[in-house]
């Protein structure tokens, strides 16, 4: 899965989607088995694939400067590059590997009105006993969501886009060692309706010597 919400939508001749790293629709990292065993006690996912396929891409403008791009696995996870200035690997800021621990489906407005105020953002979030610590945090104290839209085609070519209003939060699991925790509220207008879920996924940074691409 990568969310409900990218699904087929419409066919089209297949975009150019951005290639970094290696990365690619279609193509297949290998993770350095070394480096999740010595994670495996401070993370909550686990039963990582060591072979992880890149089924879609997704591309987050957050602004004229930065771009988010998601390359989502088999493994129901996805790595996630963020770009400040340019789409080369000179201008990668952030590289991150997410794994999808749970999706909530939201009825009506009220609730997710509620979500979208207090529930998403909060100073802090417990997950499986855990406690992770907004990252986000503005002066004012009022920390909303960060809103942005997502475009993300898949392998077949379809496309999708969603709205979704994001928050992180992390926790330092062992001595200079994070593990992180992003919190997205998901909404597509699919006629006249709204459908809305809240994604919760845990990750981890990555350095080069984490992954080796193979395809």
């Amino acid at each position: 899965m990568f969310s409900f919400f990218k699904n087929k939508e419409t066919e089209k001749a297949r975009p150019v989607m951005p290639e970094v790293l290696g990365f690619r629709l279609g193509g297949a990292v290998e993770l350095n088995e070394l480096k999740l065993r010595l994670i495996d006690d401070f993370t909550t996912f686990e039963n990582v694939t060591k072979i992880q396929s890149i089924q879609a891409v997704g591309v987050v403008k957050l602004d004229e400067h930065s771009t988010i791009v998601r390359y989502y696995t088999d493994d129901d996870g996805f790595f996630q590059v963020i770009f400040n200035g340019g789409m080369t690997e000179s201008h990668i800021e952030d590289l991150k590997l997410w794994f999808f621990h749970d999706t909530q489906g939201v009825s009506g407005d009220v609730e997710w009105n509620k979500q979208l105020k207090n529930g998403i953002s909060k100073p802090d979030h417990e997950l499986e006993g855990q406690q992770f610590y907004r990252v986000w945090n503005e002066v004012s104290g009022d920390s909303p969501p960060v809103s942005m839209t997502e475009t993300t085609t898949s392998s077949d070519s379809s496309e999708s886009t969603t709205d979704q209003f994001v928050m992180l939060y992390e926790r330092e699991s062992k001595p200079d060692f994070f593990e992180f925790l992003m919190i997205s509220g998901e909404e597509k207008i699919i006629g006249d309706q709204a459908e809305r879920c809240i994604v919760i996924s845990t990750g981890i940074n990555l350095s080069s010597a984490d992954f080796e691409v193979i395809g």
